[in-house]
């Protein structure tokens, strides 16, 4: 019974759900920016380089001749397909770009709050700001807050 209590106390915590909650958001997100990559951006980055479908260069390895990298997958054939590769460094590098924006300016809009505590200079505990007597070793303060 102890189990399925630490069970139940680890699956309804803030944590686990902010987890889950972050991962259904990922995979979303993840979709949009495949749906950028592919039907955005590489269409006009393949215009500029000569109509090139990246999604479709790839070299058979076993030497034989394919129009398309399915009409190769189709026939069992081994392949390197480096335009999905492409891709997907593509892909990686908008995803990447995008989650450093979003912590910036969640890190932006996360002030650093003042401190209301400062070190006693003599016992080392932390007391308050106005304070001018440390209420653990009872020392006077000079009563300028550090």
């Amino acid at each position: 019974m102890r189990i399925v209590q630490e069970f139940k106390d680890f699956a309804v915590t803030g944590n686990a759900m902010d987890l889950a909650v972050g991962v259904v958001i990922g995979a979303a997100f993840g979709k949009i920016v495949t749906s950028l990559v592919e039907d955005i951006i590489m269409p006009p980055l393949s215009m500029i380089t000569g109509k090139v479908d990246f999604s479709n260069l790839f070299v058979a390895l076993n030497g034989q001749s394919y129009t398309t990298l399915k009409a190769a997958k189709d026939a069992g054939a081994p392949v390197l397909a480096y335009g999905m590769f492409a891709n997907n460094i593509v892909n990686f590098l908008i995803m990447a770009f995008a989650i450093f924006m979003v912590i910036k300016q969640i890190n932006r809009l996360h002030k650093e709050k003042p401190s209301t505590t400062k070190p006693c200079t003599y016992c080392k505990s932390d007391i308050a700001v106005e304070a001018t007597r440390c209420p653990n070793c009872t020392s006077q303060l000079d009563g300028t807050p550090a």
